[in-house]
């Protein structure tokens, strides 16, 4: 199967925060990628800026070597990166100050393209700030666009706040609040198979789904990032945007039209559904020590922490299509393998003709991975092979979006949430009421364990997490997918 490149207008694409790692490691090499599938206009230009004192020379030097690192060999050729070197541009800027604005704006000024967007690669509290001076320096045009990245707020007040900076200088349609996990390619296929697909629609609801878990799991800790992650939580970094904007795919009705506020307002009717989620369903964790893997008290650098590296959840959505199927959630760092997904499990048939215990079959179920290896399985029972009685066995039903789409390469999430910021379609990205909306639930989950003064569980790093999230889903005679690559 053939992938067809939609080109893009010519745009200037201003990123803020240029030097920091999520520029080298994401922003930068995507940008390359749509170069490389010819998707990227001659007359488009990528400006940096940041506090590092580079030039224009410095910082095509810098990002040369950040392609060699993250572009695999067969994607780069000496030719194509030089040629795409020659559409970079830097100027240093104090985003506080006045030094480095005026160069600045006389660079994009000087032959501006039709589209113009800020890309904030910086910590949220500087939003505003730069939100500000761009309005306040005639950069904001009435097609620009300005797109930040989480977290988006630490709790509803402060997304509130900074709701309102960008408001006070910007249309929400000109905001692009980023989640990469919406650029996957299963992710937004989720859509289309419920969809698009008369034989999936019928059946999603409580009549003949039993129970969706989405998993999120990582092996790495959070070393590097412990003094904000030590503040933040599992909860706040994972549970509160990615894996509700899992949820809300899953469980979000089907929109007047495929447009994006038509797709966002249904998601933020799925968040408004929401239950309350009581203590006994929470399950909070912390890796300790295991083999050669520091705690996570020792990579955080607090030996007093009680921030939970792992939760799970098992969440209710108040409405007739889900009523009484709970959504088993859960994410933590340092688990047996990377892994994220959803599994919809389906009810067993209300009579089986199969009634030997050696004859019983499992649950059909869907799963949808994320990664490593996005792809799509359906688990069917049929008739094991072979004679000498009638036993049935478990086979997928497999689609793997690799081998489907031909040349092996998926896209990464940023090529495609990029583009959809040059052409102005923020189906894939949240609305300012829909983060609110996902604060008002997650805050008084959050203010219920620390009034409770709960201590998350030790669990060993390399394994699959704490007891009590296994009890969590057992309670209830249901078991989680392995987590497994």
């Amino acid at each position: 199967m053939s992938v067809k490149i939609i080109p893009v207008d010519p745009f200037d694409l201003i990123i803020f925060g240029a030097s920091g790692d999520l520029a080298r490691r994401k922003i930068l090499p995507a940008l390359y990628q749509r170069f490389l599938a010819s998707q990227i206009p001659p007359e488009t230009r990528i400006i940096g800026t940041a506090r590092s004192g580079w030039d224009s020379a410095a910082f095509r030097t810098e990002i040369k070597t950040s392609l060699e690192k993250y572009i695999p060999e067969s994607r780069r050729d000496a030719d194509s990166i030089a040629r795409f070197l020659t559409r970079l541009h830097y100027h240093p800027v104090d985003v506080k100050g006045d030094k480095g604005w005026d160069a600045l704006v006389a660079l994009v000024n000087d032959t501006p393209n039709p589209v113009r967007a800020f890309y904030l690669s910086v910590a949220p509290a500087l939003f505003g700030p730069i939100a500000s001076q761009l309005s306040q320096r005639g950069l904001r045009t009435a097609d620009s666009r300005i797109v930040v990245e989480k977290p988006f707020g630490h709790d509803l007040a402060s997304a509130q706040e900074l709701n309102k900076q960008l408001a006070h200088c910007f249309r929400e349609d000109q905001i692009y609040r980023i989640d990469h996990y919406l650029g996957k390619e299963t992710v937004q296929n989720l859509m289309a198979l419920r969809f698009a697909n008369s034989l999936l629609e019928p059946v999603w609801n409580a009549q003949h789904i039993d129970h969706i878990q989405i998993t999120v799991a990582e092996t790495i800790g959070v070393e590097g990032r412990g003094a904000y992650y030590d503040k933040s939580g599992a909860m706040r970094d994972m549970v509160q945007n990615h894996l509700m904007q899992m949820l809300c795919l899953t469980a979000m009705e089907p929109p007047a039209r495929f447009e994006a506020n038509d797709v966002r307002d249904e998601k933020l009717k799925v968040i408004r559904s929401l239950e309350d989620v009581p203590l006994p369903d929470i399950v909070r964790g912390q890796y300790r020590a295991n083999g050669d893997s520091a705690s996570y008290r020792d990579d955080a650098g607090n030996p007093d922490s009680t921030t939970e590296s792992f939760i799970a959840l098992k969440v209710r959505v108040s409405n007739w299509r889900w009523a009484g199927v709970p959504f088993y959630l859960r994410t933590g760092k340092r688990l047996r393998a990377r892994m994220s997904e959803i599994v919809v499990i389906f009810k067993d048939p209300p009579h089986s003709i199969f009634p030997h215990p050696e004859q019983r079959h499992n649950s059909n179920s869907l799963v949808i991975r994320l990664q490593p290896d996005e792809a799509i399985t359906m688990h069917m029972n049929i008739k094991e092979p072979g004679q000498g009685g009638f036993r049935l066995t478990e086979v997928p039903l497999d689609m793997s979006f690799a081998e489907t789409l031909g040349d092996g390469r998926m896209a990464d999430a940023y090529e495609r949430l990029l583009m959809d910021v040059i052409r102005g379609d923020q189906t894939l990205f949240m609305r300012g009421d829909e983060v609110e909306a996902a604060w008002r639930w997650a805050d008084p989950i959050i203010a219920r364990w620390q009034e409770a003064e709960d201590i998350p569980e030790p669990y060993d790093a390399g394994g699959s997490g704490p007891d009590g999230s296994l009890a969590l889903i057992h309670h209830d005679n249901r078991r989680w997918r392995p987590i497994e690559a």
